[in-house]
């Protein structure tokens, strides 16, 4: 199992009437577990180019830094949003 999916794997435990725990696991959509994967991955290119953007030409770039940011805002509340509910 890869790392991804056991992140957005949701586990619910619950107990029986006579005090019986129970876990139910919930699997996530292959969609959104290739979603994430795609996010991840595209985060990880911007930063290697901000940093090639920064050795070669010596300077800041900030819609490449938005960019990183706005996909890691997007893996988080993904992440946070699949365990709350």
């Amino acid at each position: 199992m890869d790392w991804v999916r056991q992140v957005l794997t949701r586990r619910i435990r619950s107990r029986g009437a006579r005090g019986n725990q129970h876990v139910i696991v919930q699997e996530p959509n292959e969609k959104l577990v290739y979603a994430v994967k795609f996010a991840i991955a595209m985060a990880v290119c911007l930063s290697g180019l901000e940093v090639a953007h920064m050795a070669f030409l010596h300077s800041w770039n900030a819609e490449i830094f938005i960019a990183i940011s706005g996909l890691i805002t997007f893996v988080s509340g993904i992440i946070v949003g699949q365990k709350a509910s």
